[in-house]
């Protein structure tokens, strides 16, 4: 009998979406990951849950009418992940006319289903907040409403609610060899140990090491693959509003600039063909220069490649080569007579990542029995509220821990929901929580996500299970580091 009834290969949004819906549908799950959860492209998406204004160019009426009720899913089920936001798309008259804005925004609210979000509107930014950052002559705006999410705390949500149906997540572990039979045999170096695993089918979520999976561990001939960038940058904050802006480029792209952890914008994306070591990556000066010119159409700071303070990059696979469209994703199963299962899933972004898991666990079903489909009713860990319950939920966090600043009141309960408590407890001050590592982070916190998270290294805490890292100073992350080394 195979350890396992379902081996998964990497630790992103797919491979951990994937976990989260088999185990809740009683399979018995492994997901091994070879670094950190969502430490590739997952944690370098452009953080946005939307239907895609863009698709409606596209001509894409039915995709983006799905994508919009995933939006209203994830609103239900991570509340304190994904938070409805106002977007602005100024009006530009070299770019698309009003009346086709206008034409898209209403066609959009028809798409949408009745979850409570206002509408799209006409605004005059010269009277607005939205306007305060923009340049003159800029006069009108065209809002509607999307949501942002915490991408990199989305996948490792995934894995806890995984974890607590019972599947076994592994990071640091790299499979080496993987043997095809009537069962999978996996070849496994587990934190340095050599650990071999049976499971009767297989999923390779491995993202943009797909293709080099497939040739040198599974030993399969892999789909026609491309490999696809996406570029971000983040700089100083540029405006004070809560809203999105959207600007119309040059090309036709539509290019985001969003409030990024309090400080700080986060502007992007630009999609570019990728060839190289995925675990290498980095954005080009080019590209780099490309979304400073696009925001600096639009915003009166102007901004120039010095004033970038980070940049965001991941790579994916996409099915088909030189194809950037990968909203959806795609999967590949083979299923031959005698030989154990192998699905392989490739690209798609963050909105449609529930729905992607839930077709692919459903592939199975012809293997063996399991139970229905639930991911889109079940909350994720810590989001058994109503959305429009956020704030509410921050002031009951500030006022039980009264010692909490309203700063890091938000960002406890926008990454951990209700189970801040199980983080705080019933610590009356501050200094019950131990060490700190500048203003922010604590020991408990630490500790927590070391026991919690699988977090193993400061990069894991300070880049994906928070952003700390963008503010933290030296010396505090030098002290992170040594607490992390004896608390280990």
């Amino acid at each position: 009998m195979a350890d396992y009834d379902l081996a998964i290969i990497g630790g992103g949004l797919n491979g951990t979406s994937v976990a989260r819906d088999a185990a809740g549908r009683g399979l018995r799950v492994v997901l091994l990951e070879q670094g950190d959860l969502g430490s590739g492209a997952s944690s370098a998406s452009p953080r946005l849950v939307h239907g895609d204004l863009a698709g409606l160019e596209r001509r894409e009426f039915l995709r983006v009418h799905a994508a919009l009720r995933e939006r209203d899913v994830w609103l239900r089920i991570a509340p304190h992940l994904v938070r409805p936001a106002r977007f602005a798309i100024p009006e530009h008259t070299e770019e698309r006319p009003p009346w086709q804005l206008r034409s898209w925004l209403l066609l959009y609210d028809r798409l949408a289903s009745r979850s409570g979000l206002p509408c799209s509107a006409i605004v005059d930014v010269t009277h607005h907040p939205v306007g305060n950052a923009l340049k003159r002559p800029f006069g009108t705006a065209y809002e509607y409403s999307d949501c942002i999410v915490d991408d990199s705390r989305l996948v490792v949500l995934n894995a806890v609610d995984a974890a607590a149906r019972g599947a076994d997540i592994r990071t640091g572990a790299r499979v080496t060899r993987a043997d095809r039979g009537s069962v999978w045999r996996l070849i496994v170096i587990d934190r340095g140990y050599r650990r071999v695993i049976t499971a009767r089918s297989l999923v390779s979520a491995t993202g943009a090491w797909a293709a080099s999976v497939a040739d040198t561990v599974l030993r399969v001939p892999a789909p026609p693959l491309g490999t696809v960038q996406v570029n971000q940058i983040v700089v100083r904050s540029l405006f004070d509003s809560d809203n999105i802006y959207v600007f119309q480029n040059r090309d036709r792209r539509l290019i985001f600039a969003s409030p990024y952890e309090r400080d700080f914008t986060l502007i992007g994306s630009v999609d570019s063909a990728f060839k190289g070591d995925p675990a290498a990556i980095a954005m080009s000066m080019q590209d780099i220069a490309y979304l400073c010119d696009a925001a600096n159409r639009y915003f009166r700071e102007q901004i120039s490649p010095v004033d970038v303070v980070r940049t965001v990059s991941g790579a994916n696979s996409v099915i088909a080569p030189g194809h950037l469209h990968r909203r959806d994703g795609a999967m590949t199963l083979d299923a031959r007579r005698g030989k154990a299962p192998l699905l392989a899933i490739f690209g798609g972004d963050v909105t449609t990542s529930r729905r992607r898991a839930e077709r692919a666990v459903s592939e199975f079903t012809r293997f063996y029995p399991m139970g229905a489909r639930w991911t889109a009713k079940t909350p994720l860990p810590g989001g058994d509220f109503a959305w429009s319950r956020f704030e509410t939920e921050v002031d009951i966090a500030r006022d039980r821990w009264r010692f909490l600043g309203e700063d890091q009141a938000r960002r406890l309960v926008a990454a951990y929901g209700l189970n801040v408590e199980d983080l705080l407890g019933d610590a009356k001050q501050k200094a019950d929580l131990g060490p700190a590592f500048g203003p922010e982070l604590t020991a408990a916190e630490v500790r927590y996500l070391m026991r919690k998270e699988w977090a193993r290294f400061p990069d894991d805490i300070l880049w994906r299970r928070s952003k700390l890292g963008l503010t933290m100073a030296p010396a505090d992350r030098d002290a992170l580091v040594a607490f992390m080394a004896t608390a280990g």
